[in-house]
């Protein structure tokens, strides 16, 4: 079995993978596949279509309805940009909501019922540990039901280890099925080249390598930094601009 299949969508066309034929169609709106690039790891899409799909219709309308601006992408970064509230505006109202997650592990220790190394154990543990704070402070953007969905549009690239060990998390604890990632495609720096920003230097320098974008995203989930968590890796790409080119 392939540890993930891989799709990068820009026609409606079959890719044949490990003897697999899979028509784009019947898991994404036709309309999505020439402004969004896809990466998908652990069979996501999959399970977004067939199991989430009222979740997976509402993210795909997230999608269809982000319409990026020159000024958006000028603007500074963090809390300045108005980019993640085009997905607070969509989402909310949705019912997704901004999740953080603590929890305490609770460890019971059961002997064997006899000294001998064979036999059954206890019914009974002879001591129970708590391990305090064992999980704590993994934040998620966006969780509604089972699916779990993260936007990182311009921050340090470390901030995907990030994401990616809270959506591990939540999926080992049983929390969630799946995850989606959205950030910016490669594609993207033409368009940082080409333009300056509010001050006049060049774009280029606030999007630079170090930050994230879709290669900085698949480069962990290559090296399986998600776990075992299904996860699709979403590309914003240069027809999210309504005026550039």
């Amino acid at each position: 079995m392939l540890p993930y299949l891989y799709f990068l969508w820009y026609d409606t066309i079959d890719i044949i993978k490990g003897g697999l034929t899979l028509q784009f169609e019947q898991y994404i709106d036709a309309d999505l596949l020439s402004r969004f690039e896809f990466h998908n790891y652990g069979h996501a899409l999959e399970i977004l279509h067939d199991a989430f799909p009222k979740e997976w219709t509402e993210l795909q309308d997230c999608l269809r309805r982000l319409k990026l601006s020159v000024a958006d992408i000028r603007k500074a970064g963090g809390n300045e940009s108005p980019i993640p509230k085009k997905f607070d505006d969509v989402l909310y109202p949705y019912g997704w909501r901004e999740i953080r997650i603590s929890g305490d592990l609770i460890v019971k220790k059961y002997p064997r019922q006899t000294a001998q190394r064979r036999g059954r154990f206890a019914d009974e543990p002879y001591e129970v540990e708590t391990i305090w704070g064992y999980i704590d402070g993994h934040n998620i953007d966006f969780l509604k039901n089972r699916v779990a969905f993260d936007l990182e549009w311009n921050s340090k690239d470390q901030t995907f280890d990030r994401d990616l060990l809270a959506m591990r998390t939540y999926f080992d604890c049983g929390l969630i099925d799946v995850g989606v990632i959205v950030t910016r495609s490669e594609e993207l720096n033409d368009v940082f080249k080409a333009l300056t920003d509010e001050s006049g230097k060049p774009l280029m320098k606030k999007y630079g390598a170090s930050t994230t974008w879709i290669g900085k995203l698949t480069y962990r989930l290559d090296s399986r930094r998600g776990g075992g968590c299904p996860v699709l890796a979403v590309g914003i790409r240069k027809g999210c601009i309504q005026d550039y080119g």
